[in-house]
């Protein structure tokens, strides 16, 4: 069960990269451990997709004694990000100009706005330098883009699944999910509940790519049956998987954030990526996952390649993207040694 987040609350304007501006920014916070009095023992994590700031909730037997983000040893602090559904401003906050919701006519914003955020947030928790930085899918989107404008803030680099300009195939992904919600008649309502058939075929969608073929002909497979027209344990899984996701979230936020996504690029206006990659000056631990259908092995691996000095190693697992969820003890295994330096 997920702990409720700190709420913090800038009544300083927010510019936007679109040139737009929030007339104000609350952003919702969890944080594990205590900060040390050299103010040097700080991880942030970077959130992906529809998680919430509450690490411990969504990535199971990583925010432990003798895990990479041992809370005995480190001060982990994760931001909700911009737009989500967890705290942090986005489309269902109430737009001050108006008095109501923003709904569907929340600002475009991109990964740098996100980024501003968390150091916006840093800023007023007295965080200067950050001994890690961990970004898993499009955590690692916000992870490269913060470490290229702040090179030095950061002792170690941690990026899992994820790449440093989003794709084609990521776009395209995207885009078919914001295909299938605003199909939904209700779509663009002035209520929290609209498009919510939408929503539940987006997730749907979504699902294929993070789990991929090997982790459903594991896990969804038939029971023996004489039935012909029998009702299938995948179908009722996307059916379930999409209900779940409309019982904790909202499409006005879904679609934000994948607007957002489909912006990632961080050689935009700095050169090129093989630019930006090449000056990354602390070490950097690069995690693949073998079946991994969105961010491939090989992708991983060129993504380290271009790091100077990253370490590449990769999770075995049929569970495809989703498997830096899932495998935990192979992610501590890699990852510990490395964050504790």
């Amino acid at each position: 069960m997920s702990s409720e987040p700190v709420i913090i609350r800038s009544h300083q304007p927010f510019r936007l990269e679109s040139g737009e501006v929030l007339p104000e920014l609350t952003i919702a916070y969890h944080s594990y451990g205590k900060l040390n009095e050299a103010r040097d023992n700080v991880v942030w994590v970077c959130h992906a997709l529809t998680a919430n700031s509450d690490v411990a909730d969504w990535w199971p037997h990583t925010v432990e004694e003798g895990a990479f983000l041992d809370p005995e040893k480190w001060y982990v602090v994760c931001a909700n990000i911009l737009g989500s559904h967890y705290g942090t401003t986005g489309p269902l906050h109430n737009n001050p100009a108006t008095g109501r919701p923003y709904y569907d006519k929340f600002p475009r914003y991109t990964i740098g706005d996100i980024v501003e955020g968390h150091r916006l947030l840093a800023g007023m928790l007295g965080i200067k330098g950050i001994h890690a930085l961990v970004g898993s899918s499009v955590g690692g989107f916000q992870a490269l883009e913060w470490i290229a404008r702040e090179p030095q803030r950061f002792d170690r680099l941690i990026l899992i699944a994820t790449d440093a300009k989003a794709s084609p195939w990521t776009i395209a992904i995207d885009e078919t999910q914001r295909m299938a919600i605003k199909s939904d008649s209700s779509w663009g309502e002035p209520r929290p509940d609209a498009a919510q058939a939408g929503l539940a075929a987006a997730r749907a969608i979504g699902l294929l790519t993070y789990r991929g073929p090997e982790g459903y002909n594991l896990s969804q497979q038939d029971k023996e049956s004489g039935e012909t027209f029998m009702t299938h344990r995948a179908c009722t899984y996307q059916q379930y998987q999409g209900e779940k996701l409309v019982r904790r979230y909202n499409a006005y936020s879904y679609v934000a954030i994948l607007d957002a996504f489909d912006t990632h690029d961080i050689g935009r206006n700095r050169g090129g990526v093989d630019k930006v990659l090449a000056a990354i000056p602390c070490p950097t631990t690069v995690v693949g996952i073998s079946t991994d259908i969105i961010f491939t092995p090989a992708e991983m691996k060129e993504l380290a390649s271009k790091i100077p000095g990253a370490e590449y190693r990769e999770i075995t697992s049929p569970f495809g993207h989703d498997g830096f969820l899932v495998e935990h003890r192979q992610l501590n295994e890699i990852l510990t040694p490395f964050i504790n330096g």
